[in-house]
This record gives C-alpha cells, structure tokens and sequence, in this order.
C-alpha cells in the first residue's frame, strides 16, 4: 500500500440544503439530500477509487454520487441517511487500505479573496459557469482555493451552516478545488471564517 495516497478522506455529518443541491444538481451517480451524512474521499493514483468504492459499497447501506478518475487523482462521493453507515463504509476503506484517518493528507489553502459590491460585469462572467446560485451585482463574493480538491465540499457545507450566504459554485476535482460563496458582508465574512477553520483544524498528515 506504500504507493497509495489518501489525499482527502472527509466527513460531513449533515448536508446542508445548498450544498446537497449542487451535488444532486452535478453528479452522474445517486443523488443525496438535504441531511444526510456524506464522504468524499481522494486518492491517488486514481484507479484505486475503483476498488474503494467496492469496497465501501459492500460494507455498508451508502450510495454514491460521484466516482471521478482524471489525470493524476481519483474522487468518491458517498451518502447515507444514517450516519452509522457512512462512518461504516469509511472504516471499511481505511482497514482495506491499511490507513488511518489522520493518514490523510492536510488541507493546503492556496488563497483566499473576499470581494465586495461586486461588479456587474464580474458578476455576469461568473453567472457563465456557476452551477449553484446566481452572484448578483452589489453581494460579497468570497472565493476559497485549496488542496487537495475534495475538501471544497466540507468548507462549503461548514460555510452553510455557519452563515446566511448563496452558494455559486463548488469545484471539488482536480489538484485544486473552489469554493464561490455569496451574499451581504457580514454573512460572507462568517462564511469565511467557518470555511477556514473547517480546513485549518482538520487533523491529518502534513
């Protein structure tokens, strides 16, 4: 197992109503709601997600909605109503590989903006490829970059929770993920906030 890397292994106890959305709005695979517990999980080289998902899928009652292989990584995405089985399925995936949680790799945030009143013209060239909310000219816009892309999705769901604010866009694959959240100042602010702790107190490798 020396050549694996458990580039994100992340756990979500409660979907948040956006966040759950722009999964079921983008996914190929089962389409989760509002409440349920999720993982993501990333590795690489990517062709392990393949045997990780057979794994998980036989252990417990998840379903999953992503299953990406690109270039350099691979992406699982799995929900459940019980939390149990999440937690099931994600203990059975760690015994395979021989891991521990804490095995997984840090969140690296690569950069962070917050923009505010924003421009008209911005906001309708963002509108171009956002798959969540539309940013409206005038909102704050707060932008999170970071690696590995997996954990996009657990600063977004913290961000919901935390604050008030629309979600735009969330890009969990890749080398580096995005998360585009919107909304009045103070609310993005928040938002900001939750999404950085999310990422800086998870207890992983460096």
């Amino acid at each position: 197992m020396s050549n694996i890397t458990l580039r994100a292994f992340s756990y979500i106890d409660r979907l948040q109503p956006q966040c759950a959305a722009h999964i079921a709005a983008t996914c190929q695979g089962d389409v989760p709601i509002e409440g349920m517990a999720e993982i993501f999980i990333e590795m690489s080289p990517g062709n392990e997600i393949f045997r990780v998902a057979d794994v998980a899928l036989k252990s417990a009652e998840v379903r999953p909605a992503l299953q990406i292989i690109e270039r350099e990584f691979g992406l699982l995405e799995l929900h459940a109503q019980d939390q149990a089985e999440i937690l099931a399925a994600g203990s059975a995936v760690l015994a395979e590989l021989e891991m521990r949680e804490g095995d997984r790799m840090k969140p690296t945030i690569a950069s962070t903006q917050l923009i505010t009143n924003v421009h008209a013209y911005q906001a309708q060239l963002l509108n171009k490829f956002r798959k969540g909310a539309l940013l409206i000219p005038g909102q704050s816009l707060f932008v999170l970059e970071v690696a590995p892309a997996a954990y996009a999705g657990l600063a977004a769901n913290e961000a919901e929770k935390a604050s008030t604010i629309d979600i735009v866009e969330i890009r969990a694959v890749g080398r580096f993920g995005r998360v585009f959240l919107a909304g009045s100042e103070s609310e993005v602010a928040t938002a900001r906030d939750a999404a950085v702790n999310a990422l800086t107190t998870l207890v992983a490798s460096e």
